[in-house]
């Protein structure tokens, strides 16, 4: 069983699992499947959205899949969600991020 087979295996044990849905985005995200990892990190954003790491990884997805605007869009949603948390680190590096891509075009 691969490791994806059993976060999911996880997943339908407990759907409201933030980390596990998280690692399931994280895992699609490392297999190139950008649109999957999508779902999975739009999915944990709409039921968990004070979930910060969710942020970045969604955000450096579309930015995988081609998606520069949305990428850009969930850059910013994440800096104002880790800045309403008061984690400042994760804030930055969302900024970082951001900035970076821009600097890209």
């Amino acid at each position: 069983m691969s490791r994806l087979e059993q976060l999911q295996k996880f997943l339908e044990i407990d759907p409201n699992d933030s980390f596990t849905r998280y690692a399931i985005g994280l895992e699609l995200a490392s297999l190139k499947s950008y649109d999957k990892a999508i779902e999975q990190f739009e999915a944990l954003r709409a039921s968990d959205p004070e979930y910060v790491a969710t942020y970045y990884q969604l955000a450096s997805a579309y930015r995988e899949d081609g998606n520069k605007v949305k990428a850009a869009e969930i850059y910013s949603v994440g800096i104002t969600t880790a800045r309403k948390m008061n984690d400042l680190h994760a804030a930055g590096e969302l900024q970082a991020a951001l900035e970076e891509m821009e600097d890209e075009d």
